[in-house]
């Protein structure tokens, strides 16, 4: 017959799950349940499950809430021996973990119990962490807490984007995963509880946490830009009315030589732009602009 599970997510991590379980031997797939497209705007990674679905021949389901009673009924005719959520930013509760046989399962791109909450990977860049995880947990009833499942420990690597960060966290999702579903399989899983003493919590971002505060220094900026770069919205600032986009910076050498109001455009270069900030100036060597045109040399750029 199988092991029946329910897949709940809209994103990267939901998309490496469906197909890992569709090369996984006595998996079986019944539903796959993500966000109606109204809601597609709260995650900019967003992947559209559609083709995966069809595929596991599972049937795909629209839920704008977690616990809502007509949620809860499509996972219980569903008959799950377990529930992924995966790729998912919102908490389950009591009803919804009562459904599956076997228990409900998450992912967290972070080393838990550490970095527990949301926006893992920005944070992680942003604190400047030199190591991470990619973490499959048992569900309970707090935020990110129950007992891990399986981590898998890389390298962070100093000038990391948020792009590159996010596919080391898939690629360490896939491994996970081809030992895990055979143990979930066979009933062999492990569970390990979470030292609490050693968890931490990073607090939800927006994209207005993007917006660039010139009079930071050089090294913070850089840090930001490549926190909230691409696969999310970006850094940037206020060029008059107009929207500037930061997609990657350089830090220049020789800062002394440069005097100038944080924020000041200093010149621009084969379409590099250096700008000054409270340490010193720095090169956007990628970025766009809402107006079509570069900022204006010796302008200011406002935060």
């Amino acid at each position: 017959m199988g092991v029946r599970a329910v897949v709940v997510g809209a994103v990267g991590s939901t998309q490496v799950l469906l197909e890992e379980l569709l090369g996984a031997p006595g998996w079986q797939v019944p539903l796959v349940l993500t966000l109606p497209p109204a809601l597609h705007g709260r995650h900019s990674d967003l992947v559209d499950l559609a083709p995966l679905a069809g595929d596991l021949g599972a049937r795909l389901e629209h839920a704008a809430q977690t616990n809502s009673a007509e949620t809860l009924t499509m996972v219980r005719a569903a008959a799950p021996d377990y529930v992924f959520v995966v790729g998912w930013s919102q908490i389950v509760g009591e009803a919804f973990l009562s459904i599956a046989a076997s228990g409900t399962i998450g992912y967290h791109p972070a080393p838990l119990p550490r970095l527990r909450g949301r926006a893992a990977i920005p944070w992680t860049i942003l604190l400047g962490e030199p190591i991470s995880a990619s973490s499959l947990f048992w569900i309970g009833e707090g935020t990110d807490d129950g007992d891990i499942l399986a981590q898998k420990f890389f390298h962070v690597a100093p000038d990391v984007t948020a792009q590159q960060l996010y596919d080391q966290h898939m690629d360490a999702l896939r491994a996970m995963l081809r030992t895990c579903l055979a143990q979930l399989a066979s009933g062999t899983a492990p569970r390990e509880r979470q030292d609490a003493r050693l968890a931490t919590w990073a607090a939800r971002r927006t994209p207005a946490d993007g917006r660039i505060d010139w009079r930071a220094d050089a090294t913070r900026i850089d840090r930001l830009v490549r926190a909230v770069g691409r696969p999310y919205p970006g850094a940037f600032a206020m060029d008059g009315p107009h929207r500037l986009t930061v997609w990657s910076t350089r830090l220049c050498p020789d800062v002394w030589r440069y005097h100038a109001l944080p924020g000041q455009v200093l010149g621009i270069e084969d379409g590099v732009l250096r700008v000054m900030t409270g340490s010193g100036p720095i090169d956007l060597v990628e970025w766009e602009s809402a107006r079509g045109a570069p900022p204006k040399l010796h302008g200011i750029l406002e935060a």
